[in-house]
């Protein structure tokens, strides 16, 4: 997808949930030996005992760890679909890639991507907010906040630099 160079690349990719991010970025992080930010571990209070509706970490607070990542990291990949999140490492980034899917390829993804250990204990759990992620991901292009198709469009139109936008998953 993307040629080798011996520029440093520092790369933002963005769209739906269950668009393809993190597998990208995985991806583009062992071919290019990058380092891998997905904005999903920072972005949220940990679930305890007490709590158990997800909550947003304080967007202060994640952008502090965002920036201390981009310090440590010369060369790196960060994805998410947080617009209010993401706008803070465009200014350092050298290219943008928005996953722009039309919502049933994203379905399709989420019914079939494989455990996701760092967000969810077991499987069964993953595959019982199945239902919720589907209703998620059917709002994208209706939602207007930073979770949205809309602020992720104004994203890539407001980034002047190198910028890619994929309607599917190749």
């Amino acid at each position: 997808m993307l040629e080798a160079s011996c520029e440093v690349k520092r790369i933002v990719i963005f769209g739906n949930s269950a668009s393809g991010k993190s597998s990208l970025a995985k991806m583009l992080a062992e071919q290019h030996q990058l380092a891998h930010l997905d904005l999903d571990t920072l972005a949220w209070l940990p679930i305890t005992e007490y709590s158990s509706m997800p909550q947003r970490q304080s967007v202060d607070i994640s952008v502090s760890e965002i920036n201390t990542f981009i310090k440590q990291n010369n060369q790196w990949v960060i994805e998410g679909c947080y617009s209010d999140l993401l706008s803070h490492s465009l200014e350092k980034c050298s290219e943008v890639i928005f996953l722009n899917l039309p919502i049933e390829l994203c379905f399709s993804n989420a019914k079939n991507r494989p455990w996701e250990a760092h967000k969810y204990k077991t499987k069964a759990d993953q595959d019982n907010n199945l239902p919720m992620l589907l209703d998620w991901i059917s709002q994208y292009e209706s939602r207007t906040d930073t979770f949205s198709k809309a602020a992720h469009k104004k994203l890539y139109d407001e980034f002047i630099g190198k910028k890619t936008q994929h309607i599917d998953n190749q």
